[in-house]
Order: C-alpha cells, then structure tokens, then sequence
C-alpha cells in the first residue's frame, strides 16, 4: 500500500449518529470485555487442572488464545480511542497496515486450527485405541506449528502486492482496516487485487472446511456404528460443542466475506463484521464451558479452591 502522499487514514466507524455511539459503545465493550475473560479463562483452566491435559484441550487452549488475539487486533483502538477518549478517528498509515496484517493472520489460522480440531475428534473417537500414540504432543506441536506456516504462505504474498497500492482518498468507510474498504480507495485497478483475496478466502475456507466435514462424515459414521445409544450420545456430545463453533465461524465468514465488488456499497456489511470481530470470540468460551462437563468440573473446582483459600485467610 505504498503512498507518497497519504500518510493518516480517516476510520468513519459504524455510525454518525450520536444517539447511537453511547450503545454501540457499550455493546462492543461488554462483548470484548467477557470475550477476554472467558478466553483466559478457558486458558487458564487447561494450564493448571490436571484433567485437561488432553490434545483436545491442548487445541481448545490454542484456539482462546487466537481468539484473544483476533478480537483485540479489531476492537480496541476502534473502542478506546475513538467512542471515550479524543474523539479521534485517524490512523497511521503503518498502524494501518499492521492491524490488516494481524487480523487476516489470525483469523485465517483460527480456521486452519478449528480443522485441526475436527481431525482431534476424528482420532479420539474413531481411532480411540490409538488416540495418545497418534496425537502425542510432539505431533500436536507441528500441527500447531503447521497451522502458522500455511496461514503465513497463502496470506504473506497478496498482503506483499498490496503494499504496493496508491490511494486517492483517505476516509476507510468502516470501523477498522479492511481489504475491501482498502480497495475501494485505491487510485490503482483493485481487479486483480479483489480476484487474488477472494482466491486467498475461497482457498482457506474450501480446504479447512473439506476436512471439517470429511472429519465428521468419518465421526458419524463411526458413532452410528456403537451398539448402545448412550455411547452415541456421549460420542455425539464431545463434538457438539466444536460443531457449534464451527458453524458460527463459517456461517458469519460466509456472510460477510463472500461478496460483491469493492466497488459496491460497503455500509451494509459493517454490522456483520462487527458481530464476527466481537461476538463469535465471545460466545466460544461459553459454548465450550456450558457443553463441556470436564470443562464445568474444573471451572467449579477452580472457584473452590480461591473459595476456601480467602476463608482460610
């Protein structure tokens, strides 16, 4: 996004309305704020409970701390510095391209992850005899690490042509840096630059989602294989949480990012965004915590423990 000119972006945000900034406000903080503390939560809990030393766990773990991060590459500045502190909408050119770097890796390699998820529960239940020999942690380190590298390989290259992008405007008609909304100022022909992001999206979501569902299409049809319907359940209820999530994800990505021409209107896909950038981060915590019994057990045993250590205090 080389520019010789222009060096401070105009963020217009969500809204003009002054009416509207108090709850918008208060809506984005109270979802960042309970995204936070469930995510850390669910960290927490599968550093120091013995019971959730598991690959699943070890992934979930993963998974809150990208969810953490995605969030806050998003929201804060958009949060803080705007709606309660100067009043402020502006943001560096290199801040800029900073925020669209990190927000595109780390919800590109959340995707990767959650299909590395659904192979944990591929193992688990239709390999159960050999679940710890295959997914040691060795081998969940490299998948880990695989994740990052793919992420890197497929977004590394476009965000590289990007950077050579003139702009002949400087108000981004939206709440944070985006592709799209990048494009549509750019003095250069965003043609190729659209057709390369939209290979990059389709790429990542068409491969993490075939092995989600070929995941799944093994699971199901392996659990319908059980003799008895309480194993079916107890098989089906370690995936839901994970199946849940998944949804989520693909279903707001699908929404948002699946879309017309730079050119178009972009107005109506800030809403949307916002709900992907604040609330799917939120709700994965508690979909995790609610859906979980080991999860539960360890959050009680946790509560407990800070319980009876300021009684005995």
């Amino acid at each position: 996004m080389q520019n010789h000119t222009i060096t401070t972006f105009i963020l217009v945000g969500l809204t003009d309305d002054p009416q509207l900034q108090i709850p918008i406000f208060m809506f984005l903080f109270i979802t960042y704020m309970l995204s936070i503390t469930g995510n850390l939560t669910i960290i927490f809990l599968t550093l120091v409970d013995p019971h959730l030393k598991t690959p699943m766990y070890y992934f979930l773990q993963k998974f809150a701390l990208l969810e953490i991060s995605f969030t806050t590459a998003c929201i804060p500045r958009y949060l803080f510095l705007y709606s309660i502190s100067t009043g402020d909408r502006s943001i560096t050119y290199n801040a800029c391209v900073a925020q669209l770097f990190f927000t595109y890796v780390f919800g590109m390699t959340a995707f990767f992850l959650l299909a590395t998820m659904s192979y944990d529960r591929y193992v688990a239940i239709c390999k159960p005899l050999h679940y710890m020999t295959i997914m040691n942690h060795r081998f969940c380190k490299m998948l880990i690490f695989c994740c990052w590298i793919t992420t890197f390989l497929i977004v590394f290259p476009p965000f590289c042509l990007g950077l050579n992008l003139e702009f002949c405007d400087s108000v981004i008609d939206h709440f944070f840096c985006d592709v799209y909304p990048l494009l549509k100022i750019s003095c250069s022909d965003p043609w190729f630059m659209e057709e390369i992001t939209l290979v990059c999206y389709v790429l990542i979501f068409i491969t993490t989602l075939t092995c989600v569902f070929l995941s799944y299409i093994c699971i199901i049809r392996t659990v319908l294989r059980f003799p008895s319907s309480q194993q079916r359940t107890k098989a089906f209820s370690t995936c839901s949480s994970h199946f849940i999530v998944v949804s989520i994800t693909y279903g707001s990505c699908i929404f948002v990012y699946i879309k017309p021409s730079s050119k178009d209107e972009l107005t109506i896909n800030k809403e949307p965004v916002m709900l992907t950038t604040s609330i799917s981060p939120m709700l994965n915590p508690f979909i995790y915590t609610l859906r979980n019994k080991q999860v539960k057990q360890a959050f009680s045993d946790l509560v407990k423990r800070i319980y009876w250590s300021q009684r005995t205090r």
